[in-house]
C-alpha cells in the first residue's frame, strides 16, 4: 500500500477514528490515561535534558518570540494522516534547535502546541482533558535535541552534517514510537495498519528537513531571516486542503458503497426472507474465515461485500422457482445457475468497487474441482473471496430450515464439509471455517447462525 493511500478499509477507519477524536470534547478514560502518562514521562525527559546539559547559547527573548510566532503560523497548515494529523513544522524546528539554547527546544515545542490549540481550549471545542495530549505531541523534539546536545553540535556547522542525519533518525524513531504506543494502549489501533501511513508523517518530514537546515543557516546570523519558513505556506496550504477534500472524499465513496450493498442485501431480503436471512449468516461466518486466513483489509472488504451479495442475481430469477418446495427441473436449475451471472451484471451497473466484487459473485459457486458453474473454475483460478463465501454459503444451507427438509446439526455439517474437501471446496478454507464453527458450537458462543 502506498504510505498516503486510504484505499484500505482499515486506513479509512483511522481517518474516522481521528475525526471522531477531535469532535469529542473528553477522551475515554483509557486515552486520558495514556496521554497522562506520555505527558509525564515527556516532562521528566525533557526537564532532564534542560538541566543537565550544557547550554552552548543563551536565551534571547526576541529569538523566542520569534521562533513562537513562525512555529504557530507554520501549523496553520495541517495535514491529515492515518488517525492524526503532521504539519510543516521542520520549517521552524530545525532552525529552533540552533537559534535557542538547543536543551529547551523540547520545552518550547510544547509551549508553541499548547498555543496553538488555545483558540479551540477557549471556544470550548477542545476540553482541558487533552492538555497531555498536546503535551505528548512534542515527543517528536526530543530526539534531535538529545542527539544534537550528546555530539556537541548544538552552534550549527555544515560540518556536523552526519549528526543531523543522525537527528533526524531520532525524530522518527522517537515520534513513531510515541504515535504507536499511544494509540495501539489508548485506542486499540493495530500498529501494523497505522505505521505505513504514519510513513506520510516522515516523508513530508524527511522532505522538508534540508529546507529547514539552509534556513537554520542564514538564522545563525540573521536570525530574523526565519521569516523565511513562512515562504512555502501558500503552496502548503493548497496541498494540505487538496489532501483533504480528497480523503473526505474517500471516506464518503466508501460509506456510499458499502450504503448501497447493505441496501441490495435488504432488497433480497425483502424479496425472499430466508435468502436474505442466509446471507447475512453467510457474511458473519465469512468474515471470521477471512481473518484466520490472515486475508489483507481490502481483500476482507471483498469478503463482506461479496457475502453480503452472493445471492442478489437471485432478484432477476422468478419467485416460483427460488421459493419452490418441490424438486427443480432441468430448465428451472438452468435459471438458478443464471443468478451468479445476473449478479455480476447487476453490480457492474452500480460500477465502482460494487463492480470488482460482481466478479467474486460470479464465481460463489464454481467447484475446486472444477466442476461448479457457471464457468468450470478449477482451483486456485476461483479467487480466495469466493472460495470463502461457497464454503461457508454451504454451512449456512445445511444448517438451516427450509420448507422441504431439516436443517443439519453442526457435527453432521463439519462431516459433510470435510467430505467434500478437495473437491467441492478449498481445502485450506475447510479447515479454518471447521475450527470456527466447531469452537463456536462447542465453546458457549453465540450460534453460527439462527435457523428459520
Amino acid at each position: 500500500m502506498q504510505i498516503d493511500s486510504y484505499d484500505s478499509p482499515d486506513a479509512q477507519s483511522l481517518l474516522l477514528a481521528g475525526e471522531q477524536r477531535t469532535a469529542r470534547r473528553r477522551p475515554s478514560r483509557r486515552e486520558l490515561t495514556t496521554n497522562c502518562v506520555g505527558a509525564v514521562a515527556f516532562i521528566g525527559a525533557a526537564s532532564l535534558l534542560a538541566a543537565l546539559s550544557h547550554w552552548a547559547q543563551p536565551l534571547r527573548v526576541v529569538n523566542l518570540v520569534l521562533v513562537l510566532a513562525v512555529w504557530l503560523m507554520v501549523e496553520r497548515i495541517r495535514f491529515p494522516v492515518a488517525s492524526c494529523w503532521t504539519y510543516p513544522t521542520m520549517l521552524v524546528f530545525v532552525p529552533a534547535l540552533f537559534m535557542l539554547p538547543t536543551p529547551i527546544v523540547p520545552f518550547v515545542a510544547v509551549v508553541a502546541i499548547v498555543l496553538r490549540a488555545a483558540p479551540q481550549l477557549a471556544r470550548r471545542e477542545v476540553g482541558l482533558e487533552m492538555l497531555p495530549a498536546f503535551v505528548g505531541d512534542a515527543w517528536f523534539t526530543f530526539g534531535p535535541a538529545l542527539v544534537i546536545v550528546l555530539a556537541g553540535a548544538q552552534i550549527f556547522s555544515w560540518s556536523h552534517w552526519p549528526v543531523y542525519v543522525l537527528a533526524f533518525v531520532a525524530q522518527v524513531a522517537f515520534d513513531l514510537a510515541a504515535n504507536v504506543a499511544w494509540s495501539w494502549i489508548g485506542e486499540g489501533i493495530n500498529p501494523r495498519v497505522q505505521v505505513p501511513l504514519l510513513g506520510w508523517i516522515y516523508a513530508v518530514d524527511a522532505a522538508l528537513a534540508p529546507l529547514g537546515l539552509l534556513i537554520a543557516a542564514v538564522t545563525a546570523e540573521r536570525p530574523g531571516l526565519l521569516v523565511i519558513a513562512l515562504s512555502p505556506t501558500v503552496m502548503l496550504i493548497a496541498f494540505a486542503r487538496e489532501r483533504q477534500q480528497r480523503l473526505d472524499q474517500t471516506v464518503a465513496l466508501s460509506a456510499a458503497y458499502r450504503g448501497t450493498a447493505l441496501l441490495l442485501g435488504d432488497v433480497v431480503e425483502a424479496d425472499d426472507e430466508y435468502t436474505g436471512l442466509h446471507s447475512r449468516d453467510v457474511l458473519a461466518l465469512s468474515l471470521a474465515v477471512a481473518e484466520s486466513l490472515g486475508l489483507d483489509p481490502s481483500r476482507r472488504r471483498n469478503v463482506e461485500f461479496s457475502a453480503l451479495l452472493h445471492d442478489v442475481g437471485k432478484i432477476r430469477v422468478p419467485k416460483e422457482i427460488v421459493n419452490k418446495t418441490g424438486q427443480l427441473d432441468d430448465e428451472e436449475w438452468a435459471i438458478i445457475r443464471r443468478h451468479t451471472i445476473e449478479g455480476e451484471a447487476m453490480l457492474e451497473q452500480v460500477g465502482g468497487i460494487l463492480a470488482s466484487v460482481g466478479r467474486f459473485v460470479r464465481c460463489s459457486h464454481e467447484r475446486f474441482d472444477g466442476f461448479g458453474y457457471p464457468d468450470g473454475l478449477h482451483g486456485e483460478e476461483i479467487p480466495i473471496e469466493s472460495r470463502i463465501v461457497s464454503a461457508c454459503d454451504a454451512f449456512s444451507a445445511m444448517t438451516t430450515n427450509r420448507p422441504y427438509r431439516s436443517a443439519m446439526n453442526v457435527a453432521e455439517a463439519i462431516d459433510e464439509l470435510r467430505r467434500c474437501s478437495g473437491s467441492q471446496f478449498d481445502p485450506e478454507v475447510i479447515e479454518v471455517l471447521c475450527s470456527i464453527v466447531a469452537e463456536r458450537a462447542g465453546g458457549g458462543a453465540e450460534p453460527v447462525l439462527v435457523g428459520t
